[in-house]
């Protein structure tokens, strides 16, 4: 008999376990023994906090990131094919969500194994929620461009986007780097674009503010390695005629 593969939801910084995390998260981790993870040293910390009964050291964790071989996925699931079920964690949030993980849970899938996905935070529906823009429509488009000219042209691109399609657009940027994409957004984008900024998620200092940009250009937040998201996108009474239910 098989195992599962649990995706297992993880915090999104310093906040306790029981305030973000839903029970059934607390009832399937002390059951299970083999961890597929993305940051050893995360893992751990995440696993202790959580109070998993078993000691970490009699755990057995593999690593999962941009440096694994795609040919070694399969054997990160030999433990669920011997009967053990896994869990699947990322570094921050949900798994496989803008983040490593989709080539397992496809392994998992081919060699019939039951995946069993955990609700729990994820930044990208979170700061879409809260953000007051078109949640029918949607596109996430991941870490735009680096270099400033191909970032500002990515920018246009994604405005021009909901413009004609009322589809709201969210991306995401290496918190150190946020200040340089905020001044691209200011400088690129039309004064009556709404941009949502939602940062530190389910942290104390969280912060989330939807403006057009000519009001963001008034006051700039402090941004500085502070886990972010971007938004931008019409008001979603101006998109409803545009959208779809789904």
């Amino acid at each position: 008999m098989r195992g599962k593969l649990y995706l297992i939801p993880t915090l999104l910084g310093e906040s306790e376990p029981q305030m973000v995390l839903p029970g059934k998260v607390f009832n399937v981790l002390p059951g299970i023994s083999h961890f597929i993870v993305e940051n050893l040293r995360t893992a751990r910390r995440f696993l202790v906090k959580t109070g998993v009964a078993k000691p970490v050291d009699q755990l057995s964790f593999s690593m999962l990131n941009k440096h694994t071989p795609r040919n070694e996925t399969e054997n990160l699931i030999s433990p669920a094919m011997k009967g053990h079920d896994m869990g699947l964690l990322s570094e921050a949030g949900i798994p496989c969500v803008a983040d490593p993980g989709a080539e397992i849970v496809m392994a998992a899938h081919r060699k019939g194994i039951t995946v069993s996905p955990l609700t729990g935070p994820s930044s990208i529906t979170l700061a879409l929620m809260s953000s007051g823009l078109n949640g029918q429509e949607f596109a996430f488009n991941g870490y735009l461009p680096v270099k400033k000219s191909e970032r500002k042209k990515a920018i246009k691109v994604l405005e021009k986007r909901f413009e004609s399609m009322g589809q709201t657009q969210i991306f995401m940027e290496t918190p150190y780097r946020n200040l340089q994409l905020m001044t691209d957004l200011l400088s690129t984008c039309k004064d009556d674009t709404y941009l949502c900024v939602a940062c530190d998620l389910t942290l104390p200092s969280e912060f989330i503010a939807t403006k057009t940009i000519k009001l963001w250009k008034k006051e700039i937040p402090s941004l500085n390695k502070r886990p972010a998201i971007f938004i931008i996108g019409t008001a979603y009474s101006a998109a409803k005629g545009k959208s779809t239910s789904i």
